[in-house]
């Protein structure tokens, strides 16, 4: 029904915020990633939005991209993950480092989410992973040879024990191609040049 939604940010916090467009306040659910990079209140903000409707409410879930969006809804197509379950994954995994992790088998990375064990994960990632196989990451499609993703996945551990966050990690690695020491180590001077 909407497909976005922009207006002034009124509200931030508690897992949603509200927008207000031409005197109507929209209360918008949104991950922990979208409020972390929201701008000050009184700002002028556009979410994509995913609009969930039930017997006994009608709710907006939103995001800062399409691309991100698209994750969300791909997700809580897989059985037993509700919108605020597909959201609690997306508050705890960012969507790019998501991808990584269903494409490599990573059932640690996708149980970080309240509430999700390890036989959701399970399930995730089997009915996700040719489902995510054509998305990108940055603009970047995935490789996603099983032997590639693992070694992507030891990369991005590798980089969050040096102090990067899940998402730093993942987009340093997206494109790089070798062994685990090649790619952290270019991954690595990816990073320092961004800072």
């Amino acid at each position: 029904m909407y497909a976005f939604i922009s207006g002034t940010l009124e509200y931030a916090g508690n897992g949603y915020v509200i927008l207000d467009n031409n005197g109507i306040g929209y209360r918008i659910h949104v991950p922990a990633s979208v409020l972390s990079k929201l701008p000050s209140i009184g700002k002028l903000v556009k979410l994509y939005t995913y609009h969930h409707v039930r017997e006994d409410a009608m709710e907006l879930f939103g995001f800062l991209s399409m691309d991100d969006k698209e994750i969300y809804e791909v997700l809580i197509s897989v059985s037993g993950v509700g919108p605020k379950v597909g959201l609690a994954i997306l508050s705890a995994v960012e969507p790019n480092a998501l991808i990584t992790a269903v494409l490599s088998g990573d059932v640690k990375t996708i149980t970080k989410a309240p509430g999700v064990g390890p036989k959701l994960a399970q399930r995730v990632i089997l009915e996700l992973k040719d489902k995510f196989k054509g998305f990108g990451v940055e603009g970047v499609v995935l490789q996603s040879e099983p032997e590639t993703a693992s070694v992507n996945n030891e990369a991005i551990e590798a980089l969050t024990a040096l102090g990067y966050t899940q998402s730093e990690a993942a987009k340093a690695v997206v494109g790089l191609e070798g062994t685990v020491e090649q790619i952290v180590g270019a991954a690595l001077r990816n990073l320092m040049r961004n800072r």
